[in-house]
């Protein structure tokens, strides 16, 4: 994690390596990557701590350069130059002594040695530099013979390069390009207004329903269904006719049927007196007529 944030957020980075070291503070490979990031984020005496006791764990010189740059940030030219003379400073790769070399350059100019820097950084090892370690010996000879009072040769150094490869020796990102988004107003505005309409055509088509459906004594779909054949008039008609069925239909329920009762209790007081008498009228009229016969 240090690793990767280390070019992109050196003190998100720092972070990370202080966290790992309260963890794992005895593992070389974690103090040392809180000495680069600490020397990343300009902390120079932390970073002089921590990668000299990288070297005693592990006894690796291979950030001595490092460790030398880190004196020069604390304003000791000579102890930085003390260091580039270590014996182990031989045992180190050329892109290491390379590196050294950009280094001890800077410290002669802080020594106001502008010569001595340049003389540096003229041996055939380091003119042989490639890629980006190129440029930034480069930038460095560039900045020794500028205060040596050799402009013409400064220039002549980043001639040869472009801004895009000084910028990345120099460790500048490129700035990300912000996302453009392009909005079309006019179609924007178009949708919204067929939107609209589209929106109050449906209004009224329920408007309509409602009414039909309230007129012609319908439910919603009936209404709808009319509404979409264009028989109103006819579901108007159909609706009423309905209307007056169910009026009749309540009409003839609400009506007692003649003769019908609902049980014994409900008889009226009297009718059993007005059936004898009628059966006492018939046996004499019977009694009559066999009289006459006789």
């Amino acid at each position: 994690m240090v690793g990767r944030l280390l070019d992109v957020d050196p003190e998100r980075a720092y972070e990370h390596a202080q966290a790992a070291v309260r963890r794992a503070g005895r593992v070389d490979v974690v103090r040392e990557a809180a000495g680069l990031a600490a020397y990343r984020t300009g902390r120079w005496a932390e970073a002089l701590r921590e990668l000299r006791t990288v070297r005693r764990l592990n006894g690796s010189s291979e950030h001595l350069a490092v460790m030398a740059d880190a004196e020069r940030g604390l304003g000791r030219p000579e102890r930085a130059l003390a260091l580039a003379q270590e014996p182990e400073a031989t045992t180190l790769d050329a892109e290491a002594r390379i590196e050294l070399a950009i280094v001890v350059s800077g410290a002669r100019l802080d020594l106001a040695e502008p010569e001595a820097a340049v003389a540096v950084l003229s041996t055939p090892e380091v003119r042989a530099a490639r890629g980006v370690l190129a440029v930034r010996v480069a930038q460095a000879r560039s900045a020794a013979l500028e205060a040596a009072g050799r402009g013409e040769e400064a220039a002549a150094e980043l001639a040869r390069y472009t801004e895009e490869q000084l910028d990345e020796a120099a460790g500048v990102l490129p700035e990300e390009e912000d996302e453009v988004v392009v909005y079309d107003l006019a179609e924007d505005a178009e949708d919204a207004e067929d939107a609209e309409d589209a929106e109050d055509a449906e209004d009224a088509e329920d408007a309509d329903v409602a009414d039909v459906a309230k007129d012609a004594d319908l439910d919603d779909g009936a209404a709808l269904d009319a509404l979409d054949e264009g028989n109103l008039d006819a579901a108007a008609d159909e609706g009423n006719l309905d209307a007056a069925a169910d009026e009749d239909d309540e009409q003839d329920a609400s009506d007692p049927v003649p003769g019908a009762t609902d049980g014994p209790e409900d008889a009226p007081a009297g009718s059993g007196a007005d059936e004898a008498t009628a059966a006492d009228e018939a046996t004499a009229a019977d009694e009559q007529t066999k009289d006459g016969d006789a």
